[in-house]
């Protein structure tokens, strides 16, 4: 695993613990919604990642990107799909999402690299 994956999933975690740890209700209420609602449904999982990501590159969030393509990853989303979401995402979004697209396409690089299993 490269750095940038690792320092990213490891200060996600950590901080997670954190914010969760508090015991606050609301918090705690959110996050399980939030995972649940990537589960599969109606859409499975591989599509609902894909429409996070995109939303997440429109709204410009650069941790929520590389959640998304670490979980895109994961469940095997190609290169070639991936640069067709790159590519509904800078049209809803605008060239203001350019530069995201340009780190999420090095994160999707160090996710694809032979060192990322």
């Amino acid at each position: 695993m490269s750095a940038l994956i690792k320092e990213f999933n490891d200060y996600r975690q950590k901080m997670n613990e954190v914010i969760l740890s508090k015991n606050n209700l609301v918090m705690k209420r959110l996050w399980n919604l939030d995972t649940n609602t990537y589960e599969d449904g109606a859409l499975d999982k591989k599509t609902k990642e894909m429409l996070g990501l995109v939303a997440s590159m429109v709204l410009r969030c650069d941790d929520c990107i590389k959640y998304h393509l670490g979980k895109s990853y994961e469940l095997g989303v190609t290169t070639d799909e991936m640069y067709e979401i790159f590519a509904v995402a800078n049209i809803v979004g605008g060239t203001i999402v350019i530069p995201h697209t340009r780190r999420a396409a090095e994160y999707w690089e160090e996710l694809n690299a032979p060192h990322a299993e």
